[in-house]
């Protein structure tokens, strides 16, 4: 029996999100193995490769690079550091997944397409592989809910930690580079197109200088409107809901999805407006972590690309961008 080829991953650093969601659910993945670790600290990097059984660990990112029995790496560096680490890694030949969002700014975010054509660049938005999401999409494209004219997202939680690289502005902190981008992305997945403009409304930490509360509303043309509430110092909280005409929608935990639960989608018509008689699909337990390596691992195999690359990736920064002008402007901003 042949045995089935597997992508080799590096992990560049040792984030608490590669350490407890994105290397567990790589390893799950059956095209996948983590054969090595790397920290600009040498022991913390050996001790996450005891921790996390892991062959091979490195004291620097370049010496995980110029290792050849390497084909991917996984970048969950700060943001600052997603684009400089993710082409210098691109460049010795390895694949990419790097975390969101991808850059600072769309600008920054276009130093991708220098990349090598034949390296594979994707920006982390592991919701997509969920099929919650999937089974979402499909709904909307079917027409049961009618001309989807709106979506609503809701997504905080509450960091107080000065150290935390989510509270340190000159890195790329903050709510809407955080969590807010994953509400862009939930309007761009679901109405399969691009807002023209944006306004928003934002409150920053005085401290930390970040976005601590910011609601955003971007109109995606044709009557189609997203409005979404994201914050780093409120009660945890998210959700989707997408509107129709005839029905409406809602993916209860949307983005942090536990990997051996299985999720719901909510489908109501509005007959009853406490929701009593409204239909749920119960969606199969998985790790989305390991659907996205999987997929990642698929799409380099093949040679073929993923639906979103580089490009999409630069088209969310857009977003962003504009609802930064927004906030400075007071008003509508073009994307």
């Amino acid at each position: 029996m042949t045995a089935q080829r597997k992508l080799r991953w590096g992990i560049v650093s040792t984030a608490k999100i590669g350490l407890t969601k994105v290397i567990p659910g790589i390893r799950k993945s059956p095209s996948s193995e983590i054969v090595a670790i790397a920290s600009r600290d040498l022991p913390r990097a050996e001790a996450a490769a005891r921790q996390m059984g892991i062959p091979r660990a490195y004291g620097s990112y370049e010496e995980l690079f110029a290792d050849p029995e390497i084909d991917a790496i996984y970048n969950p560096l700060p943001n600052h550091l997603h684009v400089p680490i993710t082409l210098a890694a691109a460049r010795a030949g390895k694949h990419v997944l790097c975390e969101k969002p991808v850059a600072l700014d769309a600008a920054e975010a276009a130093q991708l397409r220098e990349a090598p054509r034949d390296r594979l660049i994707y920006e982390a938005f592991m919701v997509r592989f969920h099929p919650q999401w999937i089974r979402a999409r499909e709904i909307v494209r079917s027409g049961e809910l009618g001309e989807v004219r709106a979506i609503r997202v809701v997504f905080a939680y509450r960091n107080m930690d000065p150290a935390n690289v989510r509270n340190q502005a000159d890195i790329g902190g903050g709510g809407l580079m955080d969590i807010g981008c994953y509400a862009i992305i939930s309007g761009r997945f679901l109405f399969e197109a691009e807002p023209s403009r944006v306004v928003t409304l934002m409150d920053r930490d005085p401290a930390f200088g970040t976005d601590r509360l910011t609601s955003a509303l971007a109109d995606f043309g044709q009557d189609r409107q997203l409005v979404f509430t994201c914050s780093t110092q409120l009660v945890p909280q998210q959700r989707v809901e997408v509107l129709g005409t005839n029905g409406r929608l809602e993916i209860a935990i949307p983005f942090n999805a536990l990997p051996d639960t299985p999720s719901a989608i909510t489908i109501d018509t509005g007959a009853s407006l406490d929701g009593t008689l409204a239909r749920r699909e119960i969606i199969r337990a998985c790790d989305q972590y390991t659907e996205q390596a999987e997929a990642f691992a698929q799409a380099v195999f093949s040679g073929r690309s993923l639906e979103w690359g580089v490009e999409d990736a630069i088209a969310n920064m857009k977003v962003i961008d504009a609802i930064f002008r927004s906030e400075k402007s007071g008003g509508w901003e073009t994307v």
